[in-house]
């Protein structure tokens, strides 16, 4: 079966991409807007820089709508890593976090570094029972954790964070959307988290530039408490701005950035997300029971659902080149291969993969 979406998409006949947990794919669509846009914004004679504010604020509000979140909630960055910053030096010093061990550095990293008091838990096929143990004992204010795992596309049982939420509702649970956002459904308002961050040049197809971050309510008013009991001080002319919407966008923001992430959502309108979600969704159950079948998953993925659009082949990373020479687009991660299923991607590309690794890999190996 090919895909419906692929035609949208420029890829050479000899490429199969499957390397969107790096880098996703623009459609033709949305580099001809910013192609358009782009040149109009330097003709001398355009108005586009004095429609900054509204740009920005029609992005929000599309994000708000496309992940049920009100756009008062809603707020735009550069890239994850600095939205996550931002969050983390406005949380109270004294809070207790739970991380996930091997996690994103992009998560762990900043968080030890603030000087948080921190612990560690089990990534494994356990991973919720692990949480609910870890939970019990060190009675967490904070769980941060990547909702898909950039090496092993373990993802969270979404359900049990909405669980977890009912059970624990004072414990803020913040979440990397990166490696998630654009391949499921995502109600942000009844998901059970206090915070999801994302970049957009992955899985929303948006480029490099832009990304953003949705906010509970509750994490909104604790995040730099001290400084929104003094707001007063701040200078007039930014009395029309909150504190947390000047500590996630201290400057300027790229409005073509920005403007790509919102093109890219309003596409997926036009497909109908629903629909590339379900039409992915049996591309990746054909994929993981072939890769099963070979014995080619970790042990950590066979053994529990949900699945993300992400698998690690468990092939020896010295084949990547091999892989490359095939055209197969793909990463080295961890103990192997990394491959991602896209709405551009179909059976064919399916087949080409476990064609090379049939005949040139596995083999091979014997």
């Amino acid at each position: 079966m090919s895909s419906p979406y692929s035609n949208h998409f420029d890829i050479a006949s000899e490429v199969t991409y499957l390397t969107t947990p790096g880098s996703g794919l623009l459609s033709r669509e949305t580099k001809a807007w910013r192609m358009k846009r782009d040149q109009d914004f330097f003709d001398s004679n355009s108005t586009l820089r004095e429609q900054q504010g509204a740009t920005l604020d029609a992005c929000r509000e599309t994000l708000g709508k496309f992940f049920n979140c009100p756009s008062q909630n809603v707020f735009l960055s550069s890239c994850f890593s600095f939205a996550f910053n931002t969050l983390l030096a406005g949380l109270p010093k004294q809070s207790k976090v739970l991380l996930l061990d091997n996690d994103y550095p992009s998560v762990n990293f900043p968080t030890i570094i603030s000087g948080f008091k921190h612990q560690f838990v089990t990534m494994d096929e356990q991973l919720e029972a692990n949480l609910l143990d870890a939970i019990a004992t060190s009675k967490p204010d904070v769980l941060i954790l990547s909702i898909v795992q950039y090496i092993s596309g373990l993802k969270i049982d979404l359900s049990f964070i909405q669980e977890l939420k009912h059970q624990h509702p004072e414990l803020l649970i913040v979440g990397d959307g990166t490696q998630f956002l654009g391949t499921d459904l995502f109600d942000f308002t009844n998901a059970g988290f206090d915070a999801v961050l994302s970049s957009g040049y992955k899985w929303l197809m948006a480029g490099f530039g832009n990304g953003f971050v949705l906010l509970s309510d509750r994490l909104k008013a604790i995040l730099y408490a001290d400084v929104q009991k003094n707001y007063s001080f701040l200078n007039n002319q930014w009395m029309n701005k909150s504190v947390v919407q000047l500590c996630f966008e201290p400057g300027h923001l790229d409005t073509l950035s920005h403007g790509t992430l919102q093109q890219s959502l309003l596409q997926l309108e036009q497909w109908g997300f629903s629909d590339t979600v379900s039409y992915t969704q049996n591309l990746l159950a054909d994929a993981r029971a072939e890769l099963s079948d070979r014995k080619l998953l970790l042990d950590s993925i066979v053994n529990r659902r949900p699945q993300s659009n992400i698998f690690n082949i468990q092939i020896n990373p010295d084949y990547y080149q091999t892989l490359l020479d095939e055209g197969i687009k793909c990463f080295p991660r961890g103990s192997g291969i990394r491959v991602g299923f896209h709405l551009y991607n179909d059976r064919s590309d399916l087949e080409k993969l476990l064609y090379i690794i049939d005949t040139k890999v596995i083999n091979h190996e014997i």
